[in-house]
């Protein structure tokens, strides 16, 4: 039986003669097209949006922001990557055109359009609000750690860094001896010559010298850590990878087509904190007034008393669980929430019936209140399972726990609502880590990873949208806005010629 066969390498061929005859009618590259090219470049303030200087002309920034957001888009971050596309890629050829932009002219207009990049989510996220996208009823908020350009190997706590001059002290003080022991009792074959010896000499203390340059920058910012390729990226636990060195990106989604509204990153490895500041930025996107209300579901890492204190004031209404604490023993029978709280008699219940009662809290800490009963825990027999101090347990109390009791009772009563938390905001970090290939950061220092994070969840915005609506009705609805803004602009001259007919001259 034949095989299905190519045509002849050498054959001449006749293609078709229009670059558009490549790209088909559906396809989501022009999508991109028409979104970038509906877009103010001045007004957004993006560089070389001028031609009119000296020198050689510079490339168009929409077709820059084009070849970005199809890179993102279909995992091509890397502006090598995105040079070789210009070549090899008909998508990209038909976007710009044919244009080969070089990898550093490509990697200069992220660098220098951080601001711009982050505007154009926000334009997007406008048009979306427009067609209708989002419901503004229920937002999803968490938070995941993406990996920083900067290793482990490059990241530096105190307890390292004293290692590090520990060793290179020993190292040094092993190179002395042996100089000494040379000049008394020179080696058959020594491992070393003398010169040799005196080079990694001041080699080490080259290298100490580095250390302490970083011992004392830690000193003077106050800082736990240090890292040497990207100043801003911390060490986080990231779960399944364990220890990197990363970011920690927050994500708002709205619930009815899963979109995010807004994004955030920061270097605190800690989700407590954020709720209230991803709720407003959801609010923002979403144009509702300040007295308006969010209902806002978060996991259980955004649990803290005073963040969720602001929310309530911000007509935010919460849905989050709170933590499990254990006690010492491990064993659940015993943990902190099964022993009950009396509000009457302001004592806790211990799982043995024994009244824990209240005592003195202020030299402590005056935000938490102490509950203990010593001398019923003496007799407990029990005692073993429940705590491992010799003196017996004691149950803290939050001085907002009448408040947080409030958030629990509230969750608990709405935990199908709760419950749909993950199917709204899980899925994106999943879709963007792994088919949009970006559980990484290619940039480096705060602002510019906030830059690639709002052009990352554009591009995710972007192929949601298109999944929803159609590549051919997203066209219609942003060439309906142009024309729509043109008669704008029309009626706009219209008016001020009939007001100011000599001044409409000068202005055409």
């Amino acid at each position: 039986m034949a095989y299905i066969t190519g045509i002849d390498r050498n054959q001449a061929q006749l293609f078709p003669e229009l670059l558009d005859e490549y790209v088909d009618a559906e396809n989501p590259v022009r999508v991109i097209d028409a979104f970038v090219s509906s877009l103010d470049m001045k007004k957004l303030k993006f560089t070389k949006t001028e031609q009119n200087g000296p020198g050689a002309p510079s490339y168009d920034p929409r077709d820059m922001l084009k070849l970005y957001i199809y890179g993102y888009s279909n995992g091509i971050r890397t502006s090598r990557k995105l040079e070789k596309a210009t070549y090899v890629n008909v998508e990209v050829m038909w976007l710009i055109q044919k244009l080969h932009p070089d990898h550093k002219t490509i990697a200069n207009f992220r660098r220098q359009n951080k601001r711009q990049l982050m505007q154009v989510f926000r334009e997007f996220n406008l048009l979306c609000k427009d067609w209708d996208l989002f419901g503004g009823e229920i937002v999803a908020i968490d938070g995941t750690k993406f990996r920083a350009d900067n290793s482990k190997r490059n990241n530096y706590n105190k307890k390292k860094i004293d290692r590090q001059k520990k060793y290179i002290d020993e190292k040094i003080n092993e190179y002395l001896n042996a100089l000494d022991c040379g000049d008394q009792e020179p080696e058959e074959k020594p491992r070393y010559t003398i010169d040799e010896m005196k080079k990694k000499i001041e080699e080490l203390k080259e290298r100490k010298t580095f250390y302490t340059d970083l011992e004392q920058q830690l000193e003077r910012s106050g800082a736990d850590e240090v890292s040497t390729t990207d100043p801003d990226s911390r060490m986080m636990d990231n779960k399944k990878n364990g220890l990197e060195v990363n970011y920690n990106v927050q994500i708002a989604v709205d619930e009815k087509n899963k979109l995010i509204l807004a994004t955030d990153v920061t270097n605190n490895p800690s989700d407590q904190g954020h709720l209230n500041d991803m709720a407003q930025l959801a609010k923002e996107a979403l144009g509702m007034e300040e007295t308006a209300t969010l209902e806002v579901l978060a996991d259980k890492g955004y649990y803290q008393a005073d963040d969720l204190k602001k929310c309530d004031k911000n007509n935010t209404i919460t849905y989050v669980t709170h933590q499990t604490y254990s006690n010492g023993t491990g064993n659940p029978e015993y943990y902190s929430e099964k022993f009950k709280y009396d509000r009457v008699k302001d004592v806790y219940i211990c799982p043995q019936g024994q009244e824990l009662r209240r005592v003195n809290h202020k030299k402590d800490n005056p935000e938490r209140i102490k509950y203990k009963n010593y001398k019923a825990c003496a007799k407990c027999q029990h005692k073993d399972l429940c705590t491992k101090s010799k003196k017996g347990r004691v149950i803290s109390r939050s001085c907002n726990q009448d408040f947080l009791d409030t958030v629990d009772a509230r969750t608990a009563q709405n935990m199908d609502k709760y419950l749909r938390r993950q199917m709204i905001v899980e899925h994106p970090f999943g879709t963007v880590k792994r088919t949009m290939n970006a559980g990484y950061f290619l940039t480096r220092g705060l602002e510019s990873v906030k830059a690639e994070t709002n052009l990352l969840f554009l591009a995710y915005n972007m192929k949601r949208v298109i999944n929803i609506l159609g590549v051919t009705e997203i066209i219609r609805r942003i060439e309906a806005n142009i024309s729509l803004l043109l008669n704008e602009l029309k009626n706009g001259y219209i008016f001020f010629f009939k007001m100011n007919p000599e001044k409409y001259i000068t202005v055409i």
